[in-house]
């Protein structure tokens, strides 16, 4: 049974972030949205702030959400918990050293004033990047599959790398604090109507090596949020953000023989398994996928 909650959500505007709030707002959390551009969704408090600003974000968690919040008369409420999303989302939007330092500098700011102000619950947006294939310069293959949470963290790039050192970030605050501080990995989002494009996946997998195969339908990723918030006492963890499959319709015995010769297999894979594994949140945070494409796609036409 969800807990209702008052979140600070980071970002929310942005492709994942306005799916996760809609899940969040649907359970019963009160959410404000920190982002430099409005959600116009219903329900949803929204504040214009900017994460390098380290006061702002400050202020921002000492907030009221809206006007009503104001008629008890018993001051700013707390928040419950941080969802911190907002972020340059990848490489090639800005020069690489402002993708770096906007995710980092940002990244730090939000933990920083949210462990400051005693807030328990963090949850982190990382990246499947971290693991070095999505944005390697030429083809890099993983170390072992399925790619789990121990998997190696070393990508060439300013995405990859902002996400590394947020990862290290948080552990340092939950060191520091020994509250709970979570990072997701995040696979490739796909929001509802993205389904069209699984044709073309399984037509032409290869666009998707440099995916590792996986995505995450972004209601399910609220999903996994929401779980997040509701489990507690885990201290810092790092969660794979995946759905069960991959996102081409071949098994994986033949995705391994054509895309990942000599990679050693570290375990037994079913045929569909996602080679990008959500392993740790289905046992961990009991994550029962809802949306796998199989439900929006025929893989026959």
């Amino acid at each position: 049974m969800t807990t209702a909650k008052r979140i600070l959500f980071t970002g929310g505007s942005g492709k994942a972030g306005k799916h996760v709030i809609a899940y969040l707002l649907d359970k019963g959390h009160r959410v404000l949205n920190v982002d430099l551009t409005p959600l116009d969704q219903p329900g949803v408090d929204n504040l214009t702030a900017d994460i390098t600003q380290s006061g702002e974000m400050f202020n921002a968690l000492t907030s009221y959400a809206n006007f009503d919040e104001l008629e008890p008369g018993t001051g700013v409420p707390k928040f419950d918990a941080v969802v911190h999303f907002a972020a340059v989302p990848r490489i090639l939007i800005h020069p690489d050293n402002k993708t770096f330092e906007v995710n980092t500098f940002g990244t730090y700011n939000v933990i920083e004033a949210a462990v400051k102000l005693g807030i328990r619950k963090i949850i982190i947006a990382s990246s499947e990047t971290t693991y070095g294939v999505c944005f390697a310069d030429g083809t890099a293959l993983p170390d072992s599959l399925p790619v789990e949470e121990n998997h190696d963290t070393n990508p060439m790039d300013s995405y990859g790398l902002s996400k590394v050192v947020n990862e290290k970030t948080a552990r340092a605050f939950q060191r520091r604090s020994g509250f709970d501080i979570y990072a997701l990995r995040i696979g490739n989002v796909i929001e509802p109507h993205e389904y069209s494009r699984f044709p073309d996946f399984f037509e032409n997998p290869d666009q998707r090596l440099r995916n590792i195969f996986c995505y995450i339908d972004a209601r399910d990723l609220g999903q996994i949020v929401d779980r997040c918030l509701e489990k507690d006492g885990l201290g810092y963890q790092v969660f794979n953000a995946g759905n069960d499959e991959n996102s081409v319709d071949l098994p994986n015995s033949e995705l391994i023989r054509r895309y990942y010769p000599g990679v050693p297999v570290s375990r037994p894979l079913k045929e569909h398994e996602a080679l990008f594994s959500n392993r740790k949140i289905r046992e961990v945070l009991g994550f029962e996928e809802e949306h796998s494409w199989r439900k929006y796609v025929n893989p026959s036409k």
